[in-house]
Parts: C-alpha cells; sequence; structure tokens
C-alpha cells in the first residue's frame, strides 16, 4: 500500500510523472489513524499551463482517431480495474475512510461508467438538414469542445473522476484533473495510471494536484479549456459558474444536496426504515444525494421512530478496514467538528436528541433528532456527516410542502404502497431526480444526473453527457450557384 501511494504521489502532466514546483506540500493523511500516505509537492500555475498545453496538443490527432480505436483504451481500462480492484479497494479505504461496502459501491459504479465510454466513442452523430434555399445542403456535426477541465470532490474521488474523464476522453477531448486536495490519490493519479496502461496517449489526460492558495483561479480561468466540469459544494460551484460566465465557459456543475426521503401513511415500514438508514448514514453521510430528512407520515410516526433509532444504534462506527464497519471517519477533523456542532445547533434550537453518536478525533457516531422547530435553517442546507432529522407531517400537501422547503434539489425518494401514487407525488418534488420505493442515493450511466436550484447546471450520463463534451457545428454546402442582391 504504502509504495502505491509513493509512486503516485506526483504531478502528471504530458505523459510524464513528475514533481510539482510549488514552495510546499500536499500531506496526503489517512483520516482514520492519521497515519501519513504520502507528500506531494503542489503544481503551480505555470504547471497548471503546461498540463493544459499537453492537453491541447495532444487532443488534435485524438479527435481525429477512428472511434473504433479510441474505444480500445477504455476496455483495457476497464479490465485494469476489474484485475486492480484490491488494490483500489485499498486506496478508497485508506485515503477517505470509505468502508468496503462503500468500496464496492463505488467501484460498482466506476465500471459501469467505464463500460459505458467505450460505448461513448461511438455515440455522436451528425445530421443533415433541409434549407429554404434551393441547391442547399446543411451538415450538422457532432464535434469534441476540444479540452476539459474537471474539478474532482473527495467523498467518491475515483468515480466522480471517472464519470467525466472518461466520456470527455472517449469523445475526442483532452482532459486535465485536479483531484480534491484530500484525496490526490483516489481521484487524481490512480486515474492517470490507469488510463497511462491502458494504452492512452501522452499528454490527452493530464493531473495536477494544487491547491487554490498557490494557484487561485487558474485552473477555470485558463483560455483552453471550453468546459469546466465541477462537483463539489455550491458555495464553490457559484464561484466556477461565474468565473466560466465570464471568460465564456460552459460549466456542468453537480453540486449539493438536502434530500427528503418521505415516507406516505400507507408504506411497507420495514422497507422504508432500510431505505433511510442506507440514504442517510452511507459513507458517513458524506453524500450529496444523502437524505439529509426524513419525513413521516404522523400517523405511522411512533412506529417509523423506533424502528429507524434501532437499527441506526445498531450499526458498527470504527475502523473502515473491518468489514463489519458501516461507519467510518469523515474525512477531517473540521468535518468532524462541524458535525458535531450540527448535533449543538439542534439542541440549542430544541430538538429532541434520539440518538447521538460520540465524536473520537474523525470517527463521528450516527445521530438521530426530531422536533427540530420548521424554521430552523437546519433543515435547508446540507449536512455532511451522519446526522439524521426526522419531521412528522400531516397529509401528502404538507410533506410536499416541507420536502420543497430548500434552495437544493437534486435527489429524494418516496415510500408509498401505490406505485402511482409514488409518482404523482415525486413530480411535485423540484429536484432533477427522485425515486419510488427506493432510496436516494443512485447513479446510472444512461439516466440524467444532476440537480435543479442551487444543486447544479446541467446534467451528466448517456445522452446529455455528449451534450456536455461536445459541440455542433453547421457546415453549408451550396449545389449550383447562390444568387446575391448586389
Amino acid at each position: 500500500m504504502s509504495s502505491c501511494f509513493t509512486e503516485l504521489a506526483q504531478q502528471y502532466i504530458g505523459g510524464e510523472w513528475r514533481p510539482g514546483t510549488g514552495s510546499w506540500d500536499i500531506i496526503d493523511f489517512d483520516p482514520y489513524d492519521g497515519e501519513k500516505l504520502a507528500s506531494i509537492t503542489i503544481a503551480t500555475a505555470d504547471e497548471v499551463d503546461a498540463a493544459y498545453r499537453a492537453a491541447s496538443d495532444a487532443q488534435r490527432s485524438w479527435a481525429e482517431t477512428n472511434p473504433y480505436t479510441r474505444r480500445t483504451v477504455f476496455e483495457r481500462a476497464l479490465a485494469l480495474v476489474e484485475e486492480r480492484e484490491r488494490e483500489i479497494t485499498e486506496v478508497i479505504v485508506a485515503e477517505l475512510g470509505g468502508t468496503h461496502t462503500k468500496a464496492v459501491f463505488e467501484l460498482h459504479l466506476a465500471k459501469e461508467f467505464l463500460r459505458e465510454a467505450v460505448h461513448l466513442a461511438l455515440r455522436p452523430e451528425g445530421r443533415i438538414l433541409p434549407s429554404p434555399a434551393d441547391g442547399k445542403e446543411n451538415r450538422l456535426y457532432r464535434v469534441p469542445v476540444g479540452v476539459v477541465g474537471v474539478i474532482s470532490p473527495f467523498n467518491f474521488p475515483f468515480l466522480l473522476s471517472l464519470k467525466s474523464v472518461a466520456p470527455a476522453l472517449a469523445l475526442g477531448n483532452g482532459v486535465v484533473l485536479k483531484p480534491h486536495q484530500n484525496t490526490p490519490v483516489a481521484g487524481g493519479s490512480l486515474v492517470a495510471k490507469i488510463f497511462e496502461d491502458a494504452g492512452l496517449p501522452g499528454g490527452l489526460l493530464n493531473v495536477v494536484i494544487t491547491d487554490i492558495a498557490e494557484i487561485g483561479d487558474a485552473f477555470i480561468e485558463h483560455p483552453i479549456p471550453k468546459v469546466i466540469s465541477f462537483t463539489g459544494s455550491d458555495t464553490v460551484g457559484r464561484h466556477v459558474a461565474t468565473v466560466c460566465a465570464a471568460h465564456f465557459k460552459r460549466s456542468i456543475l453537480e453540486l449539493g444536496g438536502n434530500s427528503a426521503l418521505v415516507v406516505l401513511d400507507d408504506a411497507d415500514i420495514d422497507y422504508a426504515v432500510d431505505a433511510a438508514v442506507f440514504s442517510r448514514y452511507v459513507h458517513q453521510g458524506q453524500v450529496c444525494m444523502a437524505a439529509n430528512r426524513i419525513l413521516v407520515d404522523r400517523s405511522i410516526e411512533a412506529e417509523f421512530t423506533g424502528k429507524f433509532v434501532t437499527k441506526v444504534g445498531s450499526l458498527k462506527v470504527g475502523d473502515p478496514r473491518d468489514p463489519q464497519t458501516v461507519i467510518g471517519p469523515v474525512i477531517n477533523a473540521s468535518q468532524a467538528e462541524a458535525v458535531d456542532g450540527v448535533v449543538d445547533q439542534a439542541v440549542a434550537e430544541g430538538a429532541t436528541v434520539l440518538l447521538r453518536g460520540t465524536v473520537t478525533e474523525n470517527l463521528v457516531g450516527p445521530s438521530v433528532l426530531t422536533g427540530l422547530p420548521a424554521g430552523s435553517a437546519l433543515l435547508r442546507q446540507e449536512v455532511f456527516g451522519p446526522v439524521a432529522f426526522l419531521v412528522p407531517f400531516d397529509g401528502e400537501e404538507e410533506a410536499v410542502r416541507i420536502a420543497n422547503d430548500t434552495p437544493y434539489g437534486l435527489s429524494g425518494a418516496v415510500h408509498t404502497g401505490d406505485v402511482e401514487r409514488g409518482v404523482r407525488f415525486a413530480r411535485r418534488i423540484d429536484t432533477g431526480m427522485f425515486h419510488v420505493n427506493d432510496g436516494t442515493v443512485h447513479d446510472e450511466p444512461l439516466v440524467p444526473f444532476g440537480g435543479e436550484k442551487h444543486s447544479g447546471l446541467g446534467r451528466l450520463n448517456g445522452e446529455t453527457t455528449v451534450d456536455a463534451f461536445t459541440t455542433q457545428k453547421w457546415i453549408s454546402v451550396q449545389h449550383g450557384r447562390s444568387a446575391f442582391p448586389f
């Protein structure tokens, strides 16, 4: 394991592994035991420039490469991920404190998205459109945007880097990837190593491990990238969108959420409990789609609450290397402090604590609270940790109002014995995604993924990915002579 982090603790620019030239290092820690995994000298703005130029230089010939040839790279990348699954799992567990269950979940989705990337290479199609002018042929070509900048988060770094990197490359683009500084290997250099070993031509994919304290807005302001794909908080996303707009760039933003899992009066309570516990506590609640709020019809509140608290109380907290652990550490000490502060604030506002998790360094046990005042800001914001708010409601109308009472609109779920009732309910919630009789945490390669309101701009997956990482070009051909007015 240590050799893996030592080998990959570098920048990857122009097809070469090299140290950064910044004046300080990013220290990569295991969030569970504090072990130092790697020390990485950061990239400077000059290296960001070199990475973008390398991607631009390599992209032209890559775009002209037969897509059947391009797709073989992704077939090999998929095979390598399958061969190295154990090693990748160890990296996810060590670098971000992901449990084995979480690592399996992340790798399963990563492989699905690589399978889709194989097909994406062949997906772009041109069109011929009619013209009102006699003898004119209008050809509409679907072409790569050129170079894509990708900024990935710490919670699902391997998956969420691949989710933009693989399709952008498959569609004929060059890419520069900036992983989160807490997960530089899982979200950055590990991805580069897989594609290097899969035979991707040098320069097409570059990884710069750095921090905005060093480079400022150089990554998103740079003139070469035409699209910036960002996954992270809505606060940073707002800034990314503003800078991109000022530089006439397209931004794809996958931001935070405040999902509600709604349990109607005719729901299967035991099943709803299982879905709610997973939806709130998977990966310590550090998931944008996590169910921050569990809305329960008052007629079944007592039964649901008792079963929910019992199940949450049984979740094992501890070493993510233990296969029995369900809740491992949050990403760092500041996050642990912030989550504990959320519980303190809720109590100060009058909430009732049904279960309070203890905090030991970065390990934060699960908490369940109810009775939070309806006007509390905590019910409207994203809580990135293992804290659930139970909220009773009287009838569907109130449930709809509460579910929509948030600036976010990413995901959600409803449980009911009547599927069509669930669909009708789902259609009334202002989110990009909503699930009937299931959890709130889902992602699939073919289905558009994205949010409304503060949860983002644009969509990824399937055809929406083609839209995100390509552009359209109109070329007209005049057969015969045009008539000009002068």
